[in-house]
């Protein structure tokens, strides 16, 4: 925590002093920030591979975006079950781990094929409490599950192009490949260690086919200043017995080139997700992440980013990328935990 606070210090420092710079040469600006995704087409015959490693760090809960004490969680009534009659299992702790490895190629001017495989660990540290009377806590236990995520296929389409300013049109079909059967070793109410299947918030996938659609502009706004913009929605086509909500995210950054290797940024992100959708009746635990209604809401993102260019293998210039992201909002539906910070970094080689 401490290497992060210094981090984002630097990054904060760094963007308030840029504009005393005129170097009007560009490069590492000439993608976006590390954490938006589809944000740029290639030329006919270019392609491109990249490699994308983000964390997730969360702790504590929240009802309805409010902070919410372990006792008052286990105040509230179980919704799954009468026994126990109220919620005796509180997360407390949370690391997610994402590995996003992608390829683009441009068959024409005008499209840019990508295809896409992600694959995610989570680690989650729980609290287990006796179902009546003192509601004395028990022990602690953690519980956690890895795997493929999803796979995506998808193009990008250049829809107009100016010295200025350029606009293109996303469509991707992603396949949710992951196992939404994970178990785990729990520590029940009752004292005893059962192998049970995990909550939903905690399997690697949903069985789910997604579309997703999106549309991206860029414009400049001077020789070392782009905005950039993006509309980007996942849609549930097809699923089994349950499935996470849609999702829209809406990006907005700046980015300002330093020199023709460094760019800096800062970005928006504001993410709608709807509630978990369906239900496996298998999972009926006593705590919070079992009830698909604590799931989905909106929430509001500030990241402080960095894009630089080195030369590590042949050819093109190595671009690597980091980002730092602080929720400055978080409107989550009913009980759900905190999300403390994020970070992403990022390696992509153009050919």
């Amino acid at each position: 925590m401490h290497v992060f606070k210094s981090i984002l210090l630097f990054l904060i420092l760094s963007s308030l002093s840029l504009t005393a710079y005129s170097d009007s040469a560009m490069g590492a600006i000439d993608h976006a920030p590390i954490g938006v995704m589809a944000d740029h087409y290639h030329k006919k015959g270019e392609s491109m591979i990249s490699v994308r490693q983000g964390y997730m760090d969360m702790s504590g809960n929240l009802l309805d975006g409010k902070s919410i004490s372990n006792s008052q969680i286990l105040a509230m009534p179980n919704p799954l079950g009468d026994m126990p009659a109220n919620l005796s299992v509180v997360p407390t702790e949370m690391d997610m781990k994402m590995t996003m490895i992608g390829a683009m190629y441009a068959p024409s001017d005008r499209v840019t094929l990508m295809a896409m495989v992600m694959s995610m660990s989570k680690d989650m540290t729980l609290n287990s409490y006796q179902p009546m009377m003192g509601r004395n806590l028990i022990g602690s236990f953690s519980t956690s599950s890895s795997d493929i995520s999803d796979i995506s296929l998808g193009a990008l389409i250049k829809l107009q192009e100016t010295d200025t300013s350029r606009w293109h049109g996303e469509v991707t079909v992603q396949q949710s490949i992951g196992d939404n059967k994970a178990k785990d070793v729990v520590l029940t109410p009752m004292g005893m260690n059962m192998e049970m299947i995990l909550p939903y918030g905690m399997q690697a996938g949903d069985d789910a086919t997604r579309l997703v659609l999106g549309l991206t502009n860029l414009r400049t706004l001077s020789e070392k200043v782009v905005w950039g913009n993006q509309l980007r929605s996942r849609f549930v086509v097809s699923d089994n017995d349950w499935s996470f909500g849609d999702q829209t995210e809406l990006n907005t950054w700046l980015q300002y080139a330093l020199n023709k290797s460094v760019s800096f940024s800062s970005r928006l992100k504001v993410v709608y997700q709807d509630k978990l959708s369906g239900r496996n009746p298998m999972i009926s635990a006593p705590v919070q992440t079992a009830n698909p209604e604590n799931y989905g809401g909106r929430e509001v993102h500030f990241a402080l980013g960095v894009n630089f260019l080195t030369h590590i293998l042949p050819g093109k210039s190595d671009r690597f990328g980091l980002e730092l992201i602080k929720p400055i909002q978080q409107e989550k539906n009913n009980l759900q935990m905190d999300t403390d910070y994020q970070f992403i970094l990022g390696y992509q080689k153009a050919f």
